[in-house]
Order: C-alpha cells, then sequence, then structure tokens
C-alpha cells in the first residue's frame, strides 16, 4: 500500500529566532519513500540538516519575524501489516545488554523511573517476563488514562499521569516507558505519523507517540495509547521521552497559529 504524508505548520516570532524542527522522517525509513520527501519554508531562509545524538534527521534554521510557514510530506510505500508480534520475546539481563542500549533504562526528564519503581515492581513483578509483562504494561497505561487533548500539558511525566490519569498520547507513552525501565527493560519513546488505516477515524490527524521496547535482541512496538497492533507507521524519530524530540525547539518564543498533519493511503497509480 501507499500512504501519503505530511504537515503544514506555522509559527509566528516577534523577532527573528533560531530554531530546530525534528519534522523529517529518518533516514532508515527513506528506502520505502515512492515520491520523495519534501520540506520548505515560506518565506524561503536557508537550512541545513544534521543528525543528533540518536540519529536523528534535525533542520536547523532561523525564522524571521512575523509568521513562518513550515511545508513538508512524501508518499510512503508500507506492506500493509500491522506491527509485529513476538510472544517468544524475552528479556535481556541488564549485564548482557549492549551498550548503545543502556541509556534506555535510565531515568529521564519526563520517565522519572526512582518515583515509580515500587508500584511497577507490586504491580508487575509477578507477571511472566518478556512480551507478557510488556504487554500488561501497555493493558494497564491504555486503561489507566483517560485520553484527553484539552488535557495536553508540556509539564506533565509519567507520574504526573499516573497520578492524574489523563493526558494525551505523549503521557501514555511516557508511563509505559518508565514502567518498562524501572523493570529494567529498556524502552525508548518514537514520534511519528500513525495514520487510521485499518480502524475507524479518529478526528483530526497529530503526530503521534509510542514506544519501542528491548526484547529477545531487538526493539518492538507498543503503543498504549492505542493498545492494538497497527497498520503504517512512520518514525520521525527517537529518543528517551519527548524531550529530546520536540517537533520544533525554539530559542525564543513563538506562537503556533496553524498545524496539520496528513496520513492517510492513497491509491496505487500507474
Amino acid at each position: 500500500m501507499l500512504i501519503r504524508f505530511g504537515y503544514d505548520i506555522s509559527l509566528q516570532c516577534e523577532v527573528p529566532t533560531p530554531m530546530i524542527c525534528l519534522l523529517d522522517i529518518r533516514d532508515e525509513e527513506r528506502g520505502a519513500l515512492r515520491i520523495p520527501e519534501t520540506a520548505e519554508a515560506d518565506p524561503s531562509v536557508p537550512m541545513t540538516v544534521h543528525h543528533d545524538m540518536f540519529g536523528n534527521r534535525c533542520r536547523r534554521l532561523v525564522a524571521p519575524a512575523g509568521t513562518l510557514r513550515l511545508t513538508g510530506g512524501g508518499v510512503m510505500e508500507d506492506p500493509g501489516t500491522p506491527d509485529p508480534e513476538d510472544w517468544g520475546a524475552a528479556e535481556i539481563p541488564v549485564a548482557e545488554l549492549p551498550d548503545e542500549v543502556l541509556p534506555f533504562l535510565l531515568g529521564s526528564r519526563y520517565c522519572e523511573t526512582d518515583r515509580i519503581s515500587q508500584f511497577a515492581w507490586d504491580m508487575f513483578g509477578q507477571v511472566t517476563p518478556g512480551w507478557a509483562r510488556v504487554q500488561a504494561i501497555s493493558d494497564f497505561v491504555h486503561g489507566h488514562i483517560r485520553f484527553d487533548y484539552a488535557a495536553a500539558s508540556s509539564f506533565r511525566t509519567a507520574y504526573g499521569a499516573w497520578e492524574e490519569g489523563t493526558g494525551v498520547c505523549r503521557d501514555f507513552t511516557h508511563l509505559g516507558i518508565a514502567l518498562c525501565r524501572a523493570l529494567n527493560i529498556p524502552a525508548r519513546y518514537i514520534n511519528g505519523y500513525l495514520g487510521d488505516i485499518g480502524v475507524p477515524p479518529g478526528g483530526p490527524m497529530d503526530f503521534c507517540a509510542w514506544m519501542e521496547v528491548y526484547l529477545g535482541g531487538r526493539w518492538h512496538v507498543f503503543d498504549p495509547r492505542n493498545n492494538q497492533r497497527r497498520i503504517g507507521r512512520i518514525v520521525i524519530a527517537r529518543g528517551r521521552d519527548a524531550a529530546d524530540v520536540p517537533m520544533v525547539h525554539s530559542f525564543g518564543p513563538h506562537l503556533l497559529t496553524n498545524f496539520f498533519v496528513r496520513c492517510e493511503e492513497v491509491a496505487e497509480t500507474g
């Protein structure tokens, strides 16, 4: 199948403001592009691309005073199959984990493993280790947090989401990650596109957050917000939590005046 993805975002700044934007899909996704990804600014400003410590494509620019419109997107080929499952995937002892996985065991800005550790062990310590335990965490988070766009907060942490029981997809993801890490299971934060493919329409599109968990020697997708295997995920960025993968990091105040995201199946042509 083919999936068209993209964004149309407008930002307003009072003065010229340096920015780093994480809106491009990751390099390993680009081999499946059927129509190359574009990235444009109006008015046109110089933009350079570099990769951060997690391998994410970062677009650097200086937004002029006034309104800056950022648009981009492309068409991706996708096998049209749901996220794979592997109920035999086992947890790996910490002493045997690869070095590059270890940062995803540690507490981070939004995932305070120390504050939630006791609850994690009390709740999930007796669950069969491996896939079953991570699925139990995903089930719990999905049922514990009430999704509410109006409750979105850039200050809410995993512990806060656990206490308040409300939030958006990043809060579901942060709580799932924190619980996994507290149980010595590496978990990382993903930001990307996820259209309503194979499921009922869910309203206006947005960028989505989910997590990848390290089991059986590889990373696996888990999605506490939707808590089901889905079709057509497109990864923009990976990090320890949302602090590592902001859509726009501005070095000065800005106002978001327009926000539109597209991710939808399109018909094959020719």
